[in-house]
């Protein structure tokens, strides 16, 4: 039976793409799951086009727009882009497997990656990951078609894939610094770095460009927010070192499965150890994903890491888990492996379906909550707007509180105001406190949602106003007896930036000084 299916799947690869698309849009049509707090987040990105935001480069909010300028604001237009880059993904993993171990190779890895459960989220959600893992992957084809089969153009191409892969996330720099390692260590093709690499790297370099410009005229902001991801602010425990690591190992087992994702780790252990008597092909895809996966799992020992971070690294090691697997290697445990995560693929789409059987829906053991209180949230707001202020069109939303609260209203108010945050620390800490404040609505009306009372409302906002009252109690849906606090703020006088007013007074400081 096993021997019919992947001969089934050599013969018709296309075939199989399609049906996990075809799966996929139907979940996607079906589910009714509101948009994450970062879905929403870099959909508000993309209603202001630009070479850079806070925490990452632009290709999220350029894809997003794009997808939303054609079919409108709807929450199946924004994650309509992870479908068909899913797709992409797909077909260019099977070619890139099939290149390296033939068709069999490529129906094992073909397998494998649908088996696993971030394969179903990253074609779901709209977040920086589909773009990257799309890019990613397609620049590891081509870079294996110019260093194995001598193809000249293919190097241009996996620049070209390399520099997009960078537009998406700062962790696709990993592709160049790896290769130049390969390339460093591999004797007969060390003479391509005098030609070729440079090729390949001049559109990275290209892509980098207004990156980096955009930074310098922002203070370098997103290098700042990357590197608060790295180290210890404070001396930290051992127990904690260890609650990290745990942690850590359970994300990575819950997005990829537990067999596959034991096989995988044995697989690069195994691979590792015998660096020195692999192939050159071997060792390509060791050094492209499974050496940097068991670098970050040693990383989440030392500070916390976040799950999805190896996430493009398991890519070229599944590939090669293929391939040991195609020369005769965990063969029983490769089966049970695949049915297990098959399994767990299944539960990941009928989740919905199985909260509501067993009456779960909005308990504690829900994990689809944090999906479905937004739009809730957004009725019972604009309903307390309307009754308040009935022409609503040219007022501007105020958030006081975390940024999804503001991005979340925004794209679920049917108006879709134009969103504002106020940082009462003065930190810059999202692209709200990037984006200038509302100036250009002086002399206009603002609501201002947060979860203060109307005494614990920072006194510098409430003056900023004409007049500033409080409209209503809203329950948060997310949180039970939890409360939000709408209030409007009538003719807005002056912006109380609070983040200029910080560096305003670090300048005086240092002059002073």
């Amino acid at each position: 039976m096993a021997e019919k299916i992947l001969r089934w799947i050599e013969n018709y690869p296309g075939a199989v793409i399609l049906a996990a698309l075809a799966v996929r849009g139907a979940f996607l049509l079906a589910n009714g799951l509101d948009l994450i707090g970062d879905e929403a987040y870099y959909w508000d990105w993309s209603r202001r086009p630009d070479w850079c935001y806070y925490s990452k480069p632009p290709m999220v909010a350029w894809l997003i727009g794009l997808s939303t300028w054609l079919l409108g604001d709807f929450t199946v237009a924004v994650r309509m882009p992870a479908l068909v880059l899913g797709a992409a993904f797909l077909w260019f993993f099977y070619a890139t497997a099939r290149a390296f171990f033939g068709a069999r190779g490529g129906a094992l890895a073909l397998l494998l990656v649908l088996a696993t459960p971030i394969n179903v989220l990253a074609n779901f959600l709209m977040t920086i990951d589909p773009p990257l893992y799309c890019f990613w992957i397609i620049a590891i084809y081509y870079l294996r078609r110019a260093l194995f089969d001598g193809q000249a153009r293919a190097w241009l191409w996996a620049g070209c894939a390399s520099a997009a892969a960078l537009l998406s996330k700062q962790a696709a720099l990993a592709l160049p610094a790896v290769l130049l390692v390969f390339l460093l260590t591999d004797s007969q093709r060390r003479h391509l770095l005098k030609k070729e690499f440079p090729l390949y790297l001049l559109p990275i370099l290209i892509a980098a460009v207004p990156i980096l410009w955009w930074n310098q005229q922002h203070d370098w902001v997103m290098f700042g927010h990357s590197r608060s991801h790295f180290g210890n602010p404070e001396p930290v425990p051992l127990t904690k070192h260890l609650q990290w690591a745990r942690d850590f190992l359970l994300y990575q087992v819950l997005l990829v499965s537990p067999g596959i994702f034991a096989l995988l780790l044995l697989s690069s252990l195994r691979a590792a150890f015998n660096f020195g008597k692999l192939g050159a092909e071997q060792r390509f895809l060791l050094l492209m994903g499974p050496a940097l996966l068991l670098g970050v799992l040693l990383l989440s020992f030392l500070q916390k890491a976040q799950g999805n971070w190896p996430m493009p690294f398991y890519f070229t090691g599944l590939i090669l888990l293929a391939g040991e697997r195609w020369a005769g290697y965990w063969q029983r445990s490769f089966k049970y492996a695949l049915v297990f995560g098959f399994l767990m693929v299944a539960t990941t789409y009928a989740l919905p379906i199985l909260l509501q059987a067993f009456n779960l829906q909005n308990t504690a053991l829900d994990p689809t909550k944090r999906f479905k209180s937004w739009r809730e949230l957004a009725v019972d707001v604009h309903f307390e707007r309307l009754i308040s202020v009935p022409q609503v069109e040219d007022t501007f939303l105020l958030a006081l509180g975390h940024r999804y609260l503001a991005s979340e209203l925004a794209f679920y108010l049917p108006d879709h105001p134009r969103a504002y945050r106020f940082e009462t620390s003065g930190e810059v800490s999202s692209q709200y406190e990037v984006w200038p404040g509302p100036v250009e609505y002086v002399g206009k009306n603002g609501f201002i949602i947060a979860e203060q009372t109307a005494e614990s409302v920072p006194a510098e906002l409430v003056g900023a106003f004409e007049r500033f009252r409080f409209l209503a109690e809203i329950a948060n849906p997310d949180r039970p007896g939890a409360k939000y606090y709408l209030y409007l703020g009538e003719n807005l006088k002056y912006w109380p930036d609070p983040i200029k007013r910080r560096a305003d007074k670090e300048s005086y400081v240092a002059s002073d000084n």
